[in-house]
């Protein structure tokens, strides 16, 4: 996975983001803390991992599918953006 080597900086910290999330919601369920902002937090997280998940198929959609010469505008790139978008919409 080398093309995700050139984000790697940006993807460890969304972990590190969702890792915080991890955190706050340990300390929420040893605290005892009411079970709607307890499921607040666990959706939060949800979606940050989603987003993750998300841009890390967005990447393997670019690198695997469009061709390296392909132009922003090109059917292709098109194409791609149409399928990031379909994965974006309904990943989360």
């Amino acid at each position: 996975m080398s093309h995700i080597a050139g984000a790697q900086k940006e993807l460890i910290a969304r972990i590190n983001r969702i890792q915080g999330q991890l955190d706050g919601i340990r300390e929420a369920v040893q605290e005892g803390e009411e079970c709607g902002s307890l499921l607040q937090q666990v959706a939060a997280c949800r979606g940050a991992i989603n987003g993750l998940m998300a841009e890390i198929i967005e990447r393997e959609i670019r690198f695997h599918v469009l061709p390296a010469d392909a132009r922003a505008n090109s059917p292709e790139a098109q194409a791609a953006n149409e399928v990031v978008d379909y994965v974006r919409r309904y990943i989360k």
